[in-house]
Parts: structure tokens; C-alpha cells; sequence
């Protein structure tokens, strides 16, 4: 089975959640139309921004069918689902639910309780989820820095060839570049590798990446955009220059907690998506004014995703 590869930035959503820490469905047709004026070509939900780990399969179906409705008549964004981990029964009732309300395509990590003895065994959850719904792109999610299981990806494309004719390919969230290249010339180019370090995305694009998954391209997708325009002409010294912005504006996140800090940038951009859940930590009052003011040194107006007009 030959599935299209993907191109261009692919956000990873943040979960919009009201004050009380409920998700929040309403901000989800704003947040879609935010995302396309911003040249965005698709969205990976219920991931590792998109908190799906500490949503119940209740709430993912129902974000998941809010992303649907919006997004049914622009065949150009796709729409992915990532089911989980730990259970393989809620991921097979995910993956069959992405398929009824017309989803794109299905993800799927590592189990991380019960972790996976080797490859093989990787590579049966992986077929046993992806038989459910055998018309519609499965991709693998790697992201042994949450998961723990850091299994070559090169070895799970020669475990899986053949054996799951509708695997996609793979979101690539690790720095091992042999890997990753082994992975993308995998039988001449099969499957589609998508990148997943956005600090990182000028060194995945010199080894011919088209496509990428990340939480920053939320709120700072125009930078990415000249990043890419700029490799494209060779012209590496502005590549280069934008990657450091980059990883300047990453950093941030490092200093005032982790991954909620991006719901900080996203109130930035006026698209308010609340807190996270517990266990990760928000910032305080006082932190999100100084937070605001390292932003503002970073020129964060310049190179910001911008609301249609």
C-alpha cells in the first residue's frame, strides 16, 4: 500500500483546556483557521503537547471529532490521531474511531509501563493496532526521551516490512542522525520520516527531509518557513541564523518549567489554550511577566505565527 508523503510543518496542537482543566472544544475551529492562515499543512493531535497521555479516551475521541468537523472539507490538511501507549484495547477503539469520523491517519508509541522486550515484540502491537483499521496510514511515534524504549527505528522498518501493509511511516523525535538516515533510505525512500526536533530541523533538512511534527510550529511557524526558503537557495549563513533563533526561543521553554510554557507562547499569539494537567507544572503570575519579557528580547514579533485578519 503506497500512502503520500507528508511535507511541509505539521503542528502538534495543544489541547485547549478551560480554567478548571476541562478540554476546552470551542477554541478548536479558531485554532484550525490559525494554524492554515499560517501555511501549517496538517495537525498531529492528542500527542505528547497535546497532553493526550492525560486525557481520557473519552475526551481524545471528542477532540479528535472536534479536529474532524473543522477540517472535513480541506483535504490538504491532514489530520493524525495519536492513540496512546499503555493500552493496546484503547488504542485499537481510537484507531477505529479516527476511522468512522475521517481522520487522516493513526499513531502509535511504545508501550512505556510495560515496555516491549525487543523489536519484534514493538513491531506485533504495532500490527495488531494497525489491523483494524488496514486502509487508513499508520505511523509510528519515537520519543524514547518520554518512552524510554530506544530501539534503532532502522531495525523496526526491517521488523514491520511486509508484515503491516499500512505503516506510514515514522515521527522521528530523537537526535540519531545515522538512524534517522538509515531509516529515510530504507528500501529506496518506502516510508515517510517525519522530524521531530524542531531545534534541530536545519541538520534533518540537509539530510532531505520534506515533512516535520512539532509543538513550536503553533506559534512560531514563519520562522520555519524562512528557515526552510533559506536552505532551499543554500543560502546556510540566514539557515543557520533562524536555527539559532530557534533554539533561543526552545530554551525558554527549559528555563520556566518544560512543555506547558507553550501554552505561555500560544496566549502570546492570542490563542488561549489554558494550563496543563497535572503532574506538569505551570508557570506562575509573576514568572509569565518575566516570561514575556525574554520573549520581547527575543523579537518574538517578528518571526511569530499571526492570526488571519
Amino acid at each position: 500500500m503506497i500512502f503520500e508523503k507528508l511535507q511541509g510543518l505539521i503542528a502538534a496542537p495543544f489541547t485547549p483546556m478551560d480554567s478548571n482543566g476541562a478540554i476546552n472544544l470551542n477554541i478548536i475551529p479558531d485554532y484550525y483557521s490559525f494554524l492554515k492562515h499560517n501555511k501549517v499543512t496538517g495537525a498531529f493531535i492528542c500527542g505528547s503537547t497535546g497532553e493526550g497521555v492525560s486525557m481520557s479516551t473519552e475526551e481524545k475521541k471528542q477532540v479528535a471529532q472536534a479536529w474532524a468537523e473543522c477540517t472535513k472539507g480541506d483535504p490538504d490538511f491532514k489530520v493524525m490521531l495519536f492513540l496512546g501507549g499503555t493500552s493496546i484495547t484503547d488504542c485499537k477503539e481510537l484507531a477505529l474511531y479516527a476511522k468512522q469520523i475521517g481522520l487522516y491517519a493513526i499513531s502509535f508509541t511504545a508501550p512505556f509501563y510495560f515496555k516491549p522486550a525487543n523489536v519484534d515484540m514493538l513491531a506485533k502491537a504495532c500490527a495488531e493496532i494497525a489491523a483494524v483499521v488496514p486502509d487508513m496510514p499508520f505511523y509510528y511515534y519515537h520519543i524514547p526521551v518520554l518512552t524510554g524504549v530506544g530501539f534503532a527505528m532502522y531495525d523496526l522498518l526491517q521488523a514491520i516490512d511486509g508484515r503491516i501493509e499500512n505503516f506510514a511511516g515514522i515521527k522521528y523525535t530523537h537526535e540519531d542522525f545515522m538512524d534517522f538516515l538509515s531509516c529515510m533510505n530504507f528500501k529506496d525512500g518506502k516510508y515517510d520520516m517525519l522530524w521531530g526536533r524542531d531545534e534541530n530541523m536545519l541538520s534533518a533538512l540537509a539530510l532531505g527531509t520534506k515533512g516535520a511534527v512539532g509543538s513550536t510550529f503553533n506559534y512560531a511557524a514563519p520562522l520555519y518557513y524562512d528557515m526552510i526558503d533559506a536552505f532551499e537557495i543554500n543560502d546556510l549563513k540566514k539557515a543557520n541564523s533562524l536555527q539559532q533563533k530557534s533554539i533561543d526561543m526552545i530554551r525558554l521553554l527549559g528555563k520556566y518549567g518544560g512543555i506547558a510554557t507553550g501554552k505561555a507562547y500560544m496566549k502570546l499569539v492570542d490563542v488561549d489554550c489554558g494550563e496543563f494537567r497535572l503532574p506538569v507544572k505551570n508557570m506562575d503570575g509573576n514568572q509569565f511577566e518575566q516570561f514575556k519579557s525574554d520573549v520581547t528580547a527575543l523579537e518574538f514579533n517578528t518571526f511569530k505565527s499571526n492570526a488571519p485578519h
